[in-house]
């Protein structure tokens, strides 16, 4: 007689994405699902679809949710700090009625500088929200004009200043670098001003032409790829000095300040997701993972929030295919991840991908460590080569 199926590995952390799509203004290096709407976008009515969906994904995926706690919720878009406080507030009181969250959830917030208003953030804040993510990008002004942002360096002290009077300890500010023109003093100068907000955790990262985006299309005189990386030694070591210990290629957080939602993604971990353009991963048991993405369009997704036709894409990913989507992550953290964790995430053994660990171990990619899955310096600076030894 066949065996009973395994259950859903509980310990496998289980996160909520929320998208909220619509911006002031579509950033020309931008390639998120995000829309600049002619009118005021329909924010209740979005509400409305976003809680439909969450019953239809409730319904649809019931095997890998039940008995579940939710460990993260993050908001992003998009700019969802354009969503009054009242549709945050009813979307947090629809969640927390139809899912079993975690006491004292990381529930985060992406917001623009340049459209805080006075007192929302303090309502986020009695909502439940209780971290921020800032998009600063840059502190020069000539900068900000040529990425095409809202906001000024001005914008950026005000919404600092709302949000600590408004109670937030848990605050993320996005930094960019290798901007148009941009130098190595202009970089460093931009990580001085965002140390001297004292903020929890940043996201310092490349500008990179995405394609289709209208930098894409007629690219802006970018620092050549010598002097980025000079950028990012000099920004890392600064970081460091500063208390900000690197924990991902991108991110650095004072201690015990990491982004708990982006871990979950990091580690292999599983996440529902809601809204236009959302992705989701879940693990229904014996390494069987769902991914699937949400329309695109807020319009029709909206309409179709209850049936199926609000999918763009559903599919398991295939047992080729686990061990590139589990490296895709897990290498991207600087101290890697227990090895036990792939068997533990995947459903496959080591032994499953021994040729691409000794072929990624000998190129010096790969850390000699039989009990850590962990991208050597080498590696981590040529991640896209050490990540292609495990596609299928």
């Amino acid at each position: 007689m066949a065996s009973a199926p395994r259950a859903v590995n509980r310990a496998i952390p289980l996160g909520l994405y929320v998208h909220l799509p619509w911006c002031v203004r579509k950033c020309p290096y931008c390639d998120f699902n995000s829309h600049a709407p002619r009118t005021t976008p329909p924010f209740e009515a979005y509400v409305d679809a976003l809680l439909v969906d969450l019953d239809a994904d409730r319904r649809d995926c019931g095997a890998a949710l039940d008995g579940r706690r939710i460990e993260t919720i993050f908001f992003g878009g998009g700019t969802p700090s354009l969503f009054p406080d009242a549709a945050i507030a009813r979307l947090l009181e629809g969640l927390a009625a139809r899912l079993d969250i975690a006491a004292g959830a990381e529930i985060t917030l992406e917001a623009n500088p340049g459209t805080v208003e006075h007192g929302r953030f303090a309502a986020y804040r009695a909502a439940g929200v209780n971290r921020l993510s800032l998009g600063v990008q840059s502190f020069a002004d000539t900068q900000l004009e040529a990425l095409g942002r809202i906001h000024r360096h001005g914008e950026i002290l005000i919404a600092m200043d709302e949000a600590r009077s408004a109670g937030f300890a848990n605050i993320n500010l996005d930094l960019m670098y290798a901007l148009p023109t941009q130098t190595l003093a202009a970089a460093l100068d931009d990580i001085e001003r965002a140390l001297a907000l004292q903020p929890t955790h940043i996201s310092h990262y490349q500008l990179t032409l995405e394609p289709g985006t209208p930098f894409a299309r007629t690219p802006p005189p970018l620092p050549d790829s010598d002097a980025a990386w000079r950028m990012q030694e000099a920004c890392q070591a600064r970081l460091a000095a500063a208390g900000y210990v690197q924990y991902e290629v991108s991110a650095y957080a004072l201690p015990n300040r990491q982004a708990q939602h982006n871990c979950i993604y990091w580690t292999f971990g599983d996440y529902l997701g809601l809204g236009a353009g959302a992705h989701a991963k879940l693990s229904f048991g014996e390494g069987r993972i769902l991914r699937r993405a949400k329309r695109k369009n807020p319009a029709l997704y909206m309409a179709h929030a209850a049936s199926a036709k609000r999918l763009e894409s559903s599919a398991m990913i295939t047992r080729a295919e686990l061990p590139f989507e589990f490296m895709l992550n897990a290498l991207r953290l600087n101290e890697g991840v227990a090895a036990a964790s792939f068997a533990a995430r995947t459903g496959l053994t080591l032994d499953d991908i021994a040729a691409s660990l000794t072929r990624a171990r000998r190129e010096g990619l790969l850390a000699e460590d039989a009990d850590i899955l962990r991208a050597t310096p080498l590696g981590l600076r040529y991640l896209n080569d050490l990540l292609q030894r495990f596609l299928p």
